[in-house]
């Protein structure tokens, strides 16, 4: 089962029985150890519901898949009783999966391991160009030098666009702040370039702030949240997604929570969507340079550019009434969504969590003020913690045929 086809000793019978009947275990082993809520034999134990001598056989089987390490020599913490337990870490030689990212100020390509760990990112590129074929053949070129150099075993590859992707034809239907056309079909293209460029396993694509939220709530901010609310800016506009038990909730078409479309100022700026007002042009990183006074540069991402004026310049009185007024719009946003959605947690990205961290009361007061459960009794808000998060959650989709059969994803290879 392993792919190894050397005899096994006369005492590896009652292992393989063992292994046979835990052969079901093995992906949510592997999500749990993945996933940092398994770091010992005995903890994998007690959360798959199976026999120590099942979970030792579990563990050794995944070991042999090349995703885990069971440290030999285990060891107990000071004041302990019991037997020691084996310790369970993540490979760190083994698998990866090719994630790649386009966004309004360029793109990137990573590799990235189980755990939610990068193991090696291209520099980031900052020219899209208008046909969408050029940039991911540009994109899926870099993380194909990205493989060769490592030398790693590629699971499968994951793209994230700032687009609502549509399922099941993987398909970009409002890229609004790309130059590609809606309906481009962003799966289908990015899948023929993996294939041509020889990486091996099946290709995905989805909206980053959906692979945001997937990627904090499997390795960050929203660890051990049911019912997840992520809203982040990109480098333009204003995305949100919602993780309900553990799963993306994407509706029945990949369409849900395009939280960006919010009415937050009716008498504010026009939106691409032909509205007025939304939170997508009222509180991205181009409203707050606007609202500022500063001229965007031509040398340096939006999103960056509005992160380092909160950190640099809260002082200044311009900046600080920039980022009180796009604070107090995105509270508004998040009290509507309070109401609707009843999250047990908010974690906020891009722009938003700089604003969240600069004034944290001022956000939590707003939602408190707006929204019913909020006054009930305070919804969490955190900021997210990942860097690259969207890159992660992006890797997350081609790991998960992995996590769903372990042995199916990688025996066949």
């Amino acid at each position: 089962m392993n792919g190894n086809s050397t005899p096994r000793a006369a005492g590896e019978g009652t292992t393989r029985t063992r292994l046979d009947r835990g052969r079901g275990a093995l992906g949510p082993a592997l999500e749990l150890v993945h996933t940092g809520r398994a770091p010992t034999r005995a903890v994998l134990t007690a959360e798959l519901g199976v026999t120590r001598a099942t979970a030792g056989a579990v563990a050794a089987e995944l070991e042999a898949l090349g995703l885990i390490r069971v440290d030999a020599r285990p060891g107990a913490a000071a004041g302990s009783q019991g037997r020691p337990s084996h310790r369970l870490r993540l490979a760190e030689d083994g698998p990866v999966a090719l994630a790649a990212q386009v966004h309004a100020d360029g793109f990137r390509a990573a590799l990235v391991g189980l755990g939610g760990r990068i193991v090696a990112t291209t520099p980031g590129c900052e020219i899209v160009d208008a046909d969408p074929a050029k940039v991911l053949g540009s994109v899926v070129d870099a993380g194909a030098q990205l493989l060769q150099q490592t030398g790693r075993y590629c699971v499968g590859a994951g793209l994230a666009v700032p687009s609502a992707v549509a399922e099941p034809e993987g398909t970009a239907l409002n890229p609004l702040h790309l130059a590609w056309p809606a309906g481009a079909p962003v799966r289908e293209i990015f899948a023929e370039r993996i294939h041509a460029a020889g990486i091996t396993g099946p290709a995905f694509a989805a909206n980053d702030v959906n692979l945001a939220a997937l990627a904090e709530h499997r390795h960050g901010a929203g660890r051990g949240a049911r019912d997840l609310l992520c809203v982040a800016t990109g480098h333009r506009g204003v995305g949100g997604a919602l993780v309900l038990d553990g799963r993306l909730h994407t509706g029945s078409s990949g369409l849900a929570l395009e939280v960006g479309h919010l009415t937050v100022n009716p008498e504010g700026r026009p939106c691409h969507c032909g509205s007025r007002g939304c939170l997508d042009v009222e509180a991205d990183p181009l409203a707050f340079l606007t609202a500022a006074g500063r001229d965007p540069g031509p040398e340096v991402s939006l999103l960056q550019e509005a992160n380092d004026l909160i950190r640099d310049h809260y002082a200044d009185p311009a900046v600080r009434t920039a980022a009180e007024a796009l604070t107090d719009r995105l509270g508004l946003g998040l009290a509507g969504l309070v109401n609707i959605l009843n999250p047990d947690r908010i974690i906020l990205g891009g722009l938003h969590r700089a604003l969240l961290d600069a004034d944290p009361e001022r956000l939590r007061a707003v939602v408190a003020d707006r929204s019913l459960w909020g006054q009930s009794g305070g919804v969490p808000i955190l900021p997210c913690t990942l860097d690259h998060n969207s890159l992660v959650g992006a890797a997350e989709l081609a790991w998960q045929p992995v996590l769903d059969d372990p042995l199916a994803a990688l025996t066949t290879r």
